[in-house]
Parts: C-alpha cells; structure tokens; sequence
C-alpha cells in the first residue's frame, strides 16, 4: 500500500500549506457526544465486544504562505450517544461544505463521507467533490481500521477548515465505503489528531501542519471532555465540553498541569504516549508491570481503557466478587453492581481518580456490572513492544481530567478540572 500512497502524494506536490487571520486569544471548540447504557441499564455487550475487537486491530493486536500570527482559540464539541464520541464542526472546500468529525487523538488520518458512498449509513452527511472550486483528487485508493469498523477512499486534497484557522491543500481521504457502526447520525467521518508517524495516508495531520506553520500561540491542544453517561435524561447530542487550539482555557482546569515528556521509543512521532506508573483500587496499590508493558497511548477517539493482561489481571483480582467473562466479552470483567469501585490511575506524578459512573458499563445479568476496563492482549500473539502501546487510556479516563497533548518537546499533561468544568453530570 505504501508505494500507491507515496505516489498520490507526489501527484499533488508540496504538502499542506496554512493560513489564518490575525493574532487573538486560544480558539476554544465546542465538543459533542454520542451515547450508550447509563449506569443501572443493561449494557450493550454487543457494542463493547465490538470495541474490543475493533480496538486490538487499531493497535495491532491481531491475532495471526502570507504573514501568519499566531493565535489560540476554543472549538465547541458535541457528546454523541451519552459519552461514546465527542466530535467537532470542520468546514472543507470552496465554497465550504460543513460536516462533524470525531476528535481522536489515537489516529492520525483525516477523512470523510462522499455523496458516491453506497455503503454509508442513511442520512451520513456527506461531501459533494462537483460543489468545491479548490478539491484535487488522485485515483490511489487506501483503507483505515479502527476500534469500531473501517472505511476505504481515494486520497483528495482541499482547503479544510475549523474555527479561524485554514489549511489549504490539506490532504485526506475521500471515503466511498464504509463498514456498518464506524459513524452514526450527525458525523461525516474522524479527524486524526496524532502524529504523521501513523497516518495511513502519510499526510501531514492538520493540527501539525498549524504548528509547524507556527500558527499556534503555544504548540499544543487541549481537551474537556463531558459526561453523560449517568444522565438518564440525556439526548444522543449533548454539550461535550472544549477543544482549544494553540493553548489552554484556564477557567476549565485548576492548578498546574502535570506534564510527561515520552520515555519509550515505541513507534514515536506517532502515538501521544504516557507512561502507567501506578492504579489503585480503594486505596491499594495494584503491582503492575513496567518497561513496554506500561506505556500507554492516550486515545480520545477511545471510550474504554485497555491494558495488557498481567496488570488488568491484577486490577480485577483487587475487586471483591469480579470475575472475567468469555464468548464475545473476553477479555473484559465484571463485578458486583453494588460494589462502591474507585479506581485512581498515575502516569509518574498525581494519581487521578476515575468516576464509578464511567467504570460502570451497565449490567450484565445476575447483579453483575461490566467494568471499563479490559485485556486488549487477551487471546492474540502480539505482544506491547512490538510497535504498540501496552495500554490504551480513553474517555474512560479522560472525563475526569484536563488534558493537554503539546507537540514540542512531545508530552502529555493532566490538570484538576476546575469548578467551572464541573457542569457535566457525575
């Protein structure tokens, strides 16, 4: 694949360029969400065993310009599906077609539906290459697999577009085929936010290229992410907190931001990576292993937390009455629904506690409760080291904290979310 794909980018020349208007504060994006079982309903086993599988593919689990100002600006997010994906508004071509993207930071791709794409789910919105003055396309076709499915298209270019800042020639994939459960309702398809390191396309994501463009007041981006999961309430779009560009917004987090720079070499420039020093369970620490099987990729495209099998081992035995499950849900556990479970996880510095309304995926019969946590390495041959991250750390986690992903020196940070960032519920 990789020699078609290297083809088609030197079909269109000189990557990704740029622009935006004059300097102002960070540019903060609303984020939205997409929804599953609220705590106390039965859980949707069929979509978690899904996840699973879908995520120990992404991961490779298988078995066998112009004078340009720098600036920071917040993005509104939508929750879709009580906390299942959080996706934003981007705009594509000329004149602009608008369509919502998932927001996943353990990818690096770009893409969306077209209006030639049989296979997509009724009512996907989707872009109309004869409607843009400025779209290039090639004819080298690629594939993308992720958690939850995967889509095939041609790789295209065009000037894309999210709150004021413009990347013209942006490249991405033009998707004409999709599997059954990648995107639902509103979304169009996913926006890559890690490195070019994993880009199937080998494109330039679009956050890099601002930075790189030092269009960014600080080269970073950062998340508040909401929860609604424990909201019976809830409709399938909700508020799903603040993506800011360039920058932080300090009214959604108190105190200093734990930063870690990456310490392993495993598949860098690629992954956001961070490295599990510690877990407890109602206050006791669990012996977890080190080296490759600690380090983690910090996923938001992700709504679970996976983790290689000695260490979610070690978390479940640590809870009274949880017991592993089989068929379709190996590799996940479940425990009492009764059991008041607090569990905290520590990346070299704070411990940062996770809500019981996120560990609890919904009942699963027999008074028992599925828990968020599972074995991506269950029942495969491929081992953390071998280019992949040992944990998988998603929303899951990242609910309960304000995360910061800077591109230089490359490092992950958390923050206390503050008052303020306390609206969603739980």
């Amino acid at each position: 694949m990789l020699p078609s794909i290297l083809f088609a980018l030197s079909f269109f020349g000189p990557l990704s360029l740029a622009v935006v208007p004059p300097r102002r504060d960070p540019l903060h994006i609303p984020v939205i969400r997409r929804n599953h079982a609220r705590r106390g309903e039965e859980a949707d086993t069929a979509h978690y065993s899904a996840v699973l599988a879908g995520l120990r593919h992404k991961y490779n689990y298988d078995s066998p310009g112009a004078s340009r100002r720098a600036q920071t600006t917040d993005i509104g997010i939508t929750n879709q599906g009580a906390d299942v994906s959080y996706f934003a508004q981007v705009n594509v071509g000329t004149p602009a077609q608008s369509f919502n993207l998932v927001l996943d930071t353990g990818s690096s791709d770009l893409w969306f539906a077209t209006n030639v794409c049989a296979s997509c789910p009724s009512g996907t919105p989707e872009f109309d290459p004869s409607k843009s003055t400025s779209l290039q396309t090639g004819t080298d076709r690629i594939s993308l697999r992720y958690g939850s499915g995967s889509a095939a298209g041609i790789i295209a270019r065009d000037t894309i577009t999210m709150g004021p800042f413009t990347v013209d020639q942006q490249i991405f994939v033009a998707v004409t085929d999709i599997t059954s459960g990648l995107i639902q309702g509103a979304l169009a398809g996913i926006m890559g936010l890690a490195f070019q390191g994993i880009a199937s396309s080998s494109a330039l994501p679009f956050w890099q290229a601002l930075v790189n463009d030092n269009l960014f007041t600080n080269p970073e981006f950062s998340f508040f992410i909401t929860r609604f999961v424990d909201d019976a309430s809830a409709q399938d779009e909700e508020p799903g907190g603040v993506l800011t560009l360039g920058g932080t917004n300090t009214t959604l987090y108190q105190g200093d931001i734990d930063f870690r720079s990456f310490t392993s070499p495993i598949r860098g420039g690629s992954f956001w990576l961070q490295t599990v020093t510690g877990v407890t369970v109602n206050g006791k620490s669990v012996n977890l292993p080190s080296g490759d099987l600690a380090v983690a990729a910090i996923d938001t495209g992700t709504t679970l937390i996976g983790g290689p099998t000695a260490a979610v081992n070690a978390v479940w035995a640590a809870v009274p009455g949880s017991q592993a499950l089989d068929g379709n849900l190996a590799g996940f556990f479940a425990f009492p629904c009764n059991t008041d479970l607090a569990i905290s996880m520590s990346f070299g510095g704070p411990s940062w506690p996770i809500s019981l309304a996120d560990m609890n995926l919904g009942t699963v019969g027999n008074g028992r409760c599925l828990g968020a946590i599972f074995d991506i390495t269950q029942g495969t041959n491929v081992t953390p080291g071998q280019g992949n991250p040992a944990w998988i750390i998603g929303d899951t986690f990242l609910k309960n904290v304000y995360s910061v992903f800077r591109a230089s020196p490359p490092a992950v940070g958390f923050a206390q979310l503050s008052n303020a960032a306390g609206g969603s519920s739980g």
